[in-house]
């Protein structure tokens, strides 16, 4: 069998075909028919010869197998060390070995490359800071997904995220017209607690528009309606766009660049169309990375940059705490020692450890620092993909135990985690390994101990 009818190299484009791979639950037939995927060698050989330019073969040439990636890599750690967790031999046995062969590879190879670029992976970068040659695995094992994708090797879950982006610009079925009722009803329902509260959409010429990921409408509506109430506290000139408003990419896991490039010019045609002054994107750390770090290049922007300039919610929780436009009841601070998250993708990859540090000195009285911490911290076990699939659930439970451990060694029962995989996954953290923790995003702690303005508060009955 050359092509599955779930299974293939095709691209999910229509509702229709993304139904039907909803409809295989967990993924059954699709995995059954990708043991029978035939492989388009020529395909791969082409992409090997308009892609893969100087930067990754000197890279995968000048490995000195020194091992300084090993320790560096929380999967090897957590797995006893296994020779084949080192980061060096996992790219070399997969990419390397697609080079090597010029592509001439068989169906279980391509199948040993899906399980190491998923499960042995999560793109967490921290390889590359300890590596002399600054060698970095997270875009190798990016590219390399990148040639699985093409030959319809890729997780069920990410196939399906990817459709959803290609669809809906955005990684879970939200329409426009649900977006836009789910920012109306969140107004509503919050606005007697906070007299003039609202959810602006599409003013143009906000100082801010901001973005969020999907998983907040979806699911976690009041989100939507705590960062509003924080705006509206700072006396924030705001607003969300109607359409362009998502900012995540499974796409981006998934390895589909296509995909990845329509999903950050909805995001660049918002903010052309609203003309803000500056985008602000929720407590997510890959969306950050895709539309900011990652976005102008898959949009072929030269500059390196978004159309405005873009920030990370942390950057916006520390500059309203800063300049006084959220203050903090002293005696609603948190008082139990806390410790924080350092998210790969904002912290490690763009630099925002300040930010964070700052945040946490204004409201917490005993904040404890994992160890290692800020761009040396470990990745939260659930990143690059990991979190949403099923097939490689207990690789990422296992990984889950370097965080575990770092998390008990702090003797911390609560953490701030200001992003949705990190946070997802130290959630699942508490439910394997019950070691009595909470975990918490900064909307609503801030809210719990913010002073709100004498204009702002609701009328007394």
């Amino acid at each position: 069998m050359g092509e599955g009818t779930l299974c293939n190299k095709k691209t999910v484009n229509t509702k229709e075909e993304l139904q039907a791979l909803l409809n295989d639950k967990s993924g059954k037939l699709y995995y059954e028919e990708m043991k029978h995927l035939d492989i388009d060698h020529a395909k791969i050989q082409t992409a090997l010869k308009n892609t893969f330019k100087s930067r990754m073969k000197t890279w995968l040439e000048i490995c000195a197998h020194c091992g300084m990636c090993a320790d560096s890599c929380y999967l090897y750690t957590v797995n006893g060390k296994d020779p084949k967790q080192v980061p060096s031999y996992k790219i070399q046995s997969t990419l390397g070995e697609i080079v090597k062969r010029q592509g001439k590879v068989s169906n279980e190879f391509m199948h040993y490359c899906m399980d190491t670029a998923w499960s042995k992976c999560s793109c967490c970068n921290r390889c590359g800071t300890y590596c002399p040659f600054g060698i970095d695995m997270g875009i190798m094992f990016g590219y390399l997904r990148g040639l699985l994708y093409g030959q319809g090797f890729v997780p069920w879950e990410l196939k399906i995220g990817a459709g959803m982006h290609r669809i809906y610009r955005a990684q879970m079925d939200v329409t426009t017209e649900d977006w836009v009722e789910t920012c109306e009803w969140m107004a509503e329902e919050y606005e007697d607690d906070y007299p003039g509260l609202e959810i602006p959409v599409d003013k143009p010429n906000a100082d801010i528009m901001y973005t969020v990921n999907a998983r907040e409408p979806k699911h976690y509506p009041e989100d939507l309606a705590e960062a509003a109430i924080l705006f509206h506290m700072a006396g924030e000139n705001w607003t969300v766009p109607s359409e362009g408003w998502e900012e995540t990419s499974l796409a981006m896991f998934a390895g589909d660049w296509e995909a990845c490039k329509m999903q950050v010019e909805s995001v660049y045609d918002a903010m052309n169309r609203l003309k803000p002054k500056r985008m602000v994107v929720t407590e997510c750390g890959h969306a950050y990375r895709a539309t900011v770090i990652e976005g102008p290049y898959w949009a072929g922007i030269k500059s390196g940059q978004t159309p405005v300039p873009s920030f990370h919610y942390v950057e916006w929780v520390a500059e309203a705490l800063r300049e006084g436009k959220i203050k903090i009841d002293p005696a609603k601070k948190i008082k139990e020692p806390v410790t924080y998250q350092d998210s790969c993708n904002y912290i490690r990859n763009a630099g925002l450890k300040d930010a964070a540090r700052e945040i946490m000195s204004y409201i917490a009285e005993d904040f404890v620092e994992m160890k290692p911490c800020k761009e040396h911290n470990y990745c939260c076990g659930g990143g690059g993909g990991m979190n949403g699939i099923g097939r490689y659930r207990p690789e990422r439970n296992i990984g889950l135990k370097m965080k575990r451990d770092q998390i008990l060694e702090t003797g911390c029962k609560l953490v701030v985690a200001p992003c949705h995989n990190c946070w997802d996954a130290i959630r699942d953290l508490e439910e394997v390994y019950e070691i009595g923790i909470r975990w918490s995003f900064l909307k609503p702690l801030l809210i719990k101990m913010m002073i709100v303005p004498e204009h702002l508060k609701p009328p007394e009955e």
